[in-house]
């Protein structure tokens, strides 16, 4: 089975010019998975957007091809409890977006009762984690590592002068994961001599690209079958229990 881990989906709720002030609904990426060949796809609000109720109707209209995650920001009251309602909806984890949130990721206080919320709820946790001093992958180390029930997708792989710091993260944390969606084919391969099959999970970040480029680098980097099986799939449904 192919899953992509990473896709925005959302209904305007504004009238931004970037972003928000236009759908890019679930309907509207499904025709891109069938390009693609892509079984599921994990689908998640965006930051400066978050409707969980919508992620969640999704996945109950559409439930062979939508996994939800929901969204949360550590810095609104009652964050934690945001994480429990996720599960409660249906979703299979949560995304973090420290940059349009405001948070440094290093912030115990913000954090630490977001990941125990979600090692609790059985969620795993995807860190929206572009080049940037935000969550650079040492912060995201500081907080996870005490949470290590709890896997985490270090979405972006830190592109482009942090990925140096993802992938020791990586190595060192068995419960840290790398996705690919915005890297550079170089960083791929280098991930994938680094660290391996196993800790790297296939993501477009949709509509940012689309899942049929995401394949095409994947295919590019990953020449081995059974690996390139593991990070188009394999590895997300052994985290998620989809299998």
């Amino acid at each position: 089975m192919i899953i992509d881990a990473y896709n925005n989906i959302w209904e305007a709720s504004g009238n931004s010019d970037y972003l928000t002030g236009e759908s890019f609904t679930a309907e509207d990426l499904i025709p891109f998975l069938d390009e693609a060949g892509v079984d599921m796809a994990v689908g998640c609000s965006l930051g400066q957007a978050i409707d969980n109720d919508y992620i969640s109707s999704i996945v109950t209209k559409y439930p062979d091809r939508f996994i939800g995650f929901g969204g949360v920001n550590p810095r609104l009251p009652g964050a934690a409890e945001t994480v429990a309602e996720c599960a409660r909806l249906g979703l299979k984890g949560v995304k973090l977006h420290p940059t349009l949130n405001g948070y440094h990721f290093a912030d115990h206080g913000l954090l630490d009762p977001i990941f125990k919320a979600a090692t609790d709820e059985g969620l795993m946790i995807l860190i929206n984690a572009l080049d940037d001093p935000w969550c650079a992958p040492l912060s995201i180390e500081e907080i996870s590592r005490n949470f290590p029930e709890a896997p985490v997708l270090i979405a972006h792989m830190g592109t482009v002068w942090n990925t140096t710091e993802a992938l020791i993260v990586s190595e060192r944390n068995p419960h840290i994961y790398l996705e690919t969606s915005s890297t550079q084919l170089l960083e791929v391969k280098t991930a994938y001599k680094r660290v391996g099959p196993e800790k790297i999970v296939m993501g477009t970040d949709w509509p940012g690209s689309v899942p049929v480029l995401e394949r095409a680098k994947i295919a590019r980097a990953i020449p081995n079958d059974a690996d390139r099986a593991l990070i188009e799939g394999g590895n997300l449904a052994r985290l998620l229990n989809l299998a």
